[in-house]
């Protein structure tokens, strides 16, 4: 696979006509491409999931008792991974629009992987903080770069659907995870390690593993995909070329800073955050929760399971009808309202069967709502350099709450303290919901109004492509 991007062959597309897709034969193409680029990508945030999430079920398997973790000690280990995370994910990006998909996300995940596996050596609370750090900085450009990645090959009707099978892969790595441990509990002692170890040793080795098959296998962009005929190619370029409204796609710092000054950054930032303090919450300290109600280490380990289930399930059904109805602020405030019902269940219920209830709900509200405002944030900056930088400042100022999510959770067995944070995180993205969709229509009203006024249609779309959605040709989705 040479490294030619889309930007490269524009001409080549104009030049040559670009037959009619009939929908059954546009469903086909959009099929294919999805066979052969979401394995990869649903497999890599699957893993990076898991890893940065382990130290919840490691936890509960004996990690606090073995390492001493007494006090705040468990929290910080788990926050410090956020502060690498979060500033790491912006120049990440950019190295991305800069270098090859192939190349760049395999390399992450070989990094990551590694340091990963090496916390099977972890024998102390201050090597568990520095391998966590490491881990951070390693992980960090992953998220973003994959829903960058699949903005490069999907026009924005079909993105939501697609970052919701992704990200269903986040519940099934934490009900996975909790599977895992259940099993990998009973290799305690093997080799000299705990059980807790032997879980960052192996789901580090099969990182690597699936790391560097990807360098052979994984494609870069539709101009160069191997597994596309010549007509297809041409489609896909075409398409994405007149979801874009001709936006230019070069690399300028003019458009960083575009990214870096918009208002409209800082809103969908404040949607994420409330929606990600919640949810690494249910992700990191649901073991620990369902172990409060009364169950036994290894029963909680097992209960995780059903609410991640349900919660893969909610993400892809939220996906699929989100794109159908073209709508992303009505899902995310439903999902919200749903997990912030389950919060509520969880703060006042005494008895085990409505708490489970709860984080049942916590769960299968929460998570569907992340893979539709990432959608959002991306669908709604025009440009791809752009595009890539809002993703990257909305993933990674955000996952700062990362920080918050492994400090509330202090007071158990009730954890008033973590449940009501959650639901002020959760009506905050609520209320930036509601003014971003206002927003968003307000815009739109404001730039039909000057199409009509200065007479301005497709025609004349080159004269706007250094604007990014400043351009009046382009329209937010709601």
């Amino acid at each position: 696979m040479g490294s030619l991007r889309d930007d490269d062959v524009e001409l080549k597309s104009d030049d040559l006509s670009v037959l009619p897709v009939n929908p059954r034969e546009q469903a086909r193409i959009l099929r294919k491409m999805d066979w052969h680029l979401l394995p990869f990508v649903t497999v890599f945030f699957l893993l990076s999931f898991l890893d940065r999430a382990n130290i919840g079920n490691a936890t509960v398997a004996g990690m606090t008792t073995d390492l001493k973790l007494t006090g705040f000690k468990y929290n910080i280990a788990a926050a410090v991974f956020f502060i690498p995370y979060s500033f790491a994910e912006v120049p990440s990006n950019i190295i991305l629009k800069l270098s090859r998909p192939s190349r760049w996300l395999p390399s992450i995940m070989i990094a990551w992987g590694i340091v990963m596996t090496l916390m099977c050596l972890v024998n102390s609370y201050q090597s568990l903080v520095i391998a966590r750090v490491f881990l951070g900085l390693t992980e960090a450009g992953l998220y973003p770069g994959i829903n960058y990645y699949i903005c490069l090959w999907y026009p924005r009707s079909e993105r939501s659907k697609r970052i919701a099978i992704i990200f269903s892969a986040a519940s099934v790595a934490v009900a996975f995870g909790g599977l895992l441990a259940y099993g990998i509990e009973r290799m305690n002692g093997v080799g000299g390690l705990y059980g807790w170890q032997w879980m960052f040793c192996l789901e580090g080795i099969v990182t690597v593993l699936v790391a560097v098959f990807s360098f052979f296998y994984m494609q870069d962009y539709p101009a160069t995909a191997t597994f596309l005929t010549e007509p297809e190619r041409l489609y896909i370029i075409d398409v994405l070329k007149q979801d874009s409204n001709s936006l230019s796609s070069r690399f300028d710092t003019e458009f960083v800073w575009q990214a870096m000054k918009d208002y409209k950054t800082y809103v969908q930032i404040l949607i994420y955050l409330g929606l990600l303090v919640p949810g690494y919450a249910i992700a990191l300290f649901s073991p620990t929760i369902i172990n409060e109600l009364g169950y036994s280490a290894a029963n909680a380990q097992l209960l995780t399971v059903p609410p991640f289930v349900a919660g893969a399930i909610a993400t892809i059904i939220v996906g699929i009808h989100s794109d159908k109805h073209n709508l992303r602020g009505p899902y995310i405030i439903g999902g919200a309202l749903v997990s912030l019902v389950g919060y509520i269940l969880l703060y006042c219920s005494v008895q085990a069967g409505p708490s489970y209830v709860g984080v049942f709900l916590a769960a299968a509200g929460n998570f569907p709502t992340i893979p539709v405002i990432l959608a959002w944030a991306g669908s709604n900056a025009g440009g791809d350099l752009k595009r890539g930088v809002v993703l990257a400042m909305v993933i990674g100022i955000s996952n700062l709450g990362g920080i918050c999510s492994s400090f509330i959770y202090i007071d158990p067995p009730r954890f008033h303290i973590g449940h009501g944070t959650n639901m002020g995180f959760l009506s905050l993205s609520i209320i930036m919901s509601s003014f971003a969709m206002w927003n968003y229509n307000r815009l739109n009203r404001k730039k039909e109004a000057q199409c009509l006024t200065e007479n301005i249609g497709d025609d004349r779309r080159y004269e706007f492509k250094d604007m990014g959605d400043a351009s009046p040709l382009f329209r937010y989705t709601i």
